[in-house]
């Protein structure tokens, strides 16, 4: 078995291809065999030093597999059934993995195992933001940053689906192609004055939400096309950290909310977990969202993949492959 290992922050060729020992499982445990592995914005942040963590460190916070192993005291999953985790702690970025069973999610019949791996922590995301953080309700405008990528693609159908006007901010004309063939009412471009043009649509009212996954460069704009005591979501820093800023300016810019929401205080037990991972997987069932996979990577070809998706040159979800997969 091999793993990305990192040994010190930095640039994308601080990820290893290095051997692994994964070891049987204890009580309560199960070994995985990944047969993919989702990449995320999160791994970044940690390969950077954005979030530390103890090093040597193996990235990855979402993967699928097959398990192969149990240990004592396990009775709700057995070996070769497909599971589907989002994991808080790291640790996806390798061809195998002991972990607790409390993490694991039964992979549904008509979800293959790329889809799960490409949804998890992203779907929950999603679902936490769209049904908790803020319960969205039809007719409400939103507006949604980086919205042909892994977290906003899912964003836009489902708020789609339960009936909100739906600005998206792209990247490219690419991309804004992709936004509209989701379901966006409306697409920016992040070149232009999107935070004028997101109120003159409108009509110089501002939207209710904004769901901001970019960060420092997209932040005091995010504020900007707020009508009065609207929400900011910020969940990300593709761009990097926000600086730190007076609550002042959201009083004078209309009473406005802010909240930084992180997905597993929104999934803090396992009830939780498979209730928000049953919604999300009954509307991929359904048709109701469609999962992308704008591109794959092998496993060990992950300082690769990390520069494309620094570049924010990748679109939908992207998906790391083991060489073990089956």
């Amino acid at each position: 078995m091999h793993a990305i290992r990192i040994r010190e922050y930095g640039g994308p060729e601080v990820l290893r291809w290095e051997p692994l020992e994964v070891g049987e499982p204890g009580r309560g445990e199960v070994r995985v065999r990944h047969t993919a592995v989702g990449l995320n914005f999160i791994d970044v942040y940690e390969r950077t030093g954005l979030y530390r963590g103890e090093l040597p460190l193996i990235p990855g916070h979402e993967a699928a597999g097959v398990i192969e192993a149990v240990g004592p005291g396990v009775s709700q999953v057995r070996v070769g059934d497909r599971v589907a985790y989002a994991s808080q702690s790291a640790g996806a970025y390798c061809e195998a993995r002991v972990m607790s069973t409390q993490q694991l999610v039964p992979i549904p019949d008509g979800v293959d195992g790329r889809q799960a791996a490409a949804i998890m922590l992203k779907g929950l995301t999603a679902q936490a933001l769209l049904r908790q953080v803020h319960r969205l309700r039809k007719g409400e405008a939103i507006l949604i940053h980086a919205a042909a990528g892994g977290v906003g693609s899912i964003l836009v159908q489902w708020a789609r689906r339960l009936g909100a006007q739906v600005i998206a901010v792209v990247g490219s004309e690419e991309k804004a192609q992709l936004a509209r063939e989701l379901g966006a009412d409306h697409v920016l471009l992040e070149a232009e004055d999107w935070a004028a043009q997101a109120k003159a649509v409108m009509g110089g009212r501002g939207v209710h939400v904004v769901y901001d996954s970019v960060g420092r460069e997209t932040f005091f704009g995010s504020l900007d096309c707020l009508r009065p005591r609207g929400l900011m979501v910020s969940y990300g820093n593709a761009s990097g950290p926000v600086q730190p800023f007076a609550p002042l300016e959201l009083s004078k810019r209309g009473s406005l909310f802010l909240t930084r929401p992180t997905v597993f205080d929104y999934v803090p037990t396992r009830a939780a977990l498979l209730r928000a991972a049953r919604e999300l997987f009954d509307l991929i069932a359904s048709g109701a969202i469609r999962i992308r996979i704008g591109q794959t990577y092998p496993l060990h070809e992950a300082e690769h993949a990390h520069r494309e998706l620094a570049a924010r040159r990748t679109t939908g979800s992207t998906v790391l492959l083991p060489s073990t997969a089956a």
